[in-house]
């Protein structure tokens, strides 16, 4: 309780303007590819390509968020991100060509790509060090939290068959805005400013050079690629397969279950997994989703595929909740908004993973989930060894960096 107690206003406002944001997400975003394949009768290879170029602008963008964070201020690019994506979401509302929701899925990658590093540095900034592993976690459960709601509220209002719930989250987006901005105005924080001497190329020079880094960016792209089937490929297969009457609702259903699951297992796991090594933690992260994504081929029940799904989650968890914590630990002070925004090249996992899956989808078809899924599993599993890599060379420093925490912060 003291740990929470001393949390900043802004960590505060973050958690829980992400909760209602990723409510708000979740109730449309993840329903466009059904909503592109089954209303608009786009193809899943191009519904793939929609889907897939908000993480490539993210890959393009990221780092720049990143970096411009550092040399500008949080502030400014948290406040022009976030209302610029209220733009966004009014716009997905109105579309109605497919080539819009291309434009509009850009769109929604460039303000991701610099809202979420900048707020991660942020939290940084304005959290105790022994307390940054908890802030973390929290944030993550708060996107947890609205992902248990958002995908229901989606299934009731029809967003696998409409876009007007994005006008839903146009509103809680500009309601988080105006948060944000009455909190930066009341309350005064001193940004870190020793960013603001260098260059863009001298950042990326200094990332790149980074071969830890380079390994674990590998490593997690690999597993990023995974996990983005979770949200493009399985729920164009559950429309489409005969063997699953409503896939769309099943979809629903295991969002739902997918949040839940993070919500009971997350702190149990991080309590558990931050006394060993964070590499090794992602290692693991990336077997269970390679596990699970293999699993698909060969499941039809609905119970089994819920087992599929929480396996999934606990990698999920393992894997996003320490990344964060790791990046934070070695990175620079005055380039941690460089590194953050770095980490959006795993953003080459969500754009290769819908591409991927779509042109399988298209090729096998939902009839043959076997050769659909195998493919998918073998290059997933191919992250380990890089993140295995990144573990020797610790070992071998014998300064693996580890998140400072008593236990009864967790």
């Amino acid at each position: 309780m003291q740990a929470l107690r001393s949390l900043h206003p802004y960590s505060w406002a973050i958690i829980i303007g992400t909760v209602f944001g990723r409510m708000a997400t979740s109730m449309s975003i993840p329903f466009l590819a059904i909503y592109l394949t089954q209303e608009k009768g786009a193809s899943a290879g191009f519904t793939g390509l929609i889907i897939a170029v908000s993480s490539l602008v993210g890959i393009l963008a990221s780092f720049y968020g990143g970096y411009f964070s550092d040399r500008f201020g949080r502030k400014k690019i948290m406040g022009i991100s976030i209302f610029g994506w209220c733009i966004v979401f009014v716009g997905f509302a109105l579309a109605d060509a497919i080539w819009v929701f291309f434009v509009m899925n850009a769109l929604n990658g460039l303000c991701r790509s610099l809202f979420e590093p900048t707020s991660k540095a942020l939290l940084s900034d304005v959290t105790d060090p022994k307390h940054r592993l908890l802030v973390f976690n929290m944030r993550y459960t708060a996107i947890n939290i609205g992902v248990v709601f958002g995908p229901l509220l989606g299934l009731y209002f029809g967003s696998a068959a409409s876009t007007a719930p994005f006008f839903i989250a146009a509103l809680v987006y500009f309601v988080y805005g105006l948060v944000l901005v009455f909190q930066f105005l009341r309350i005064k924080v001193a940004e870190t400013a020793a960013g603001q001497h260098i260059g863009v190329r001298e950042a990326f020079h200094v990332t790149r050079k980074d071969k830890l880094f380079m390994l674990l960016l590998i490593g997690v792209t690999v597993s990023v690629f995974g996990y983005s089937h979770f949200s493009a490929t399985l729920p164009q297969f559950f429309a489409a397969t005969p063997s699953i009457e409503d896939g769309a609702k099943l979809f629903s259903m295991m969002l739902t279950l997918n949040a839940l699951t993070v919500l009971i297992v997350q702190y149990p796991i991080v309590a558990v997994a931050k006394r060993y090594s964070l590499v090794l933690s992602l290692m693991l992260g990336n077997i269970l989703i390679t596990v699970s994504m293999l699993s698909m081929a060969f499941l039809h029940d609905i119970i089994w595929i819920a087992c599929a799904v929480i396996l999934f989650t606990i990698g999920e968890v393992l894997l996003f909740s320490m990344s964060d914590m790791f990046i934070d630990d070695i990175a620079n002070p005055a380039m941690k908004g460089t590194y953050f925004g770095a980490m959006g090249f795993t953003g080459f996992g969500g754009v290769a993973g819908p591409l991927v899956g779509g042109m399988l989808l298209d090729y096998f078809g939902a009839m043959q989930p076997i050769p659909i899924f195998t493919i998918i599993s073998f290059l997933v599993i191919l992250g380990a060894p890089f993140l295995f890599q990144v573990w020797v060379m610790l070992k071998g420093r014998k300064q693996e960096p580890k998140p400072v925490l008593k236990k009864e912060h967790i």
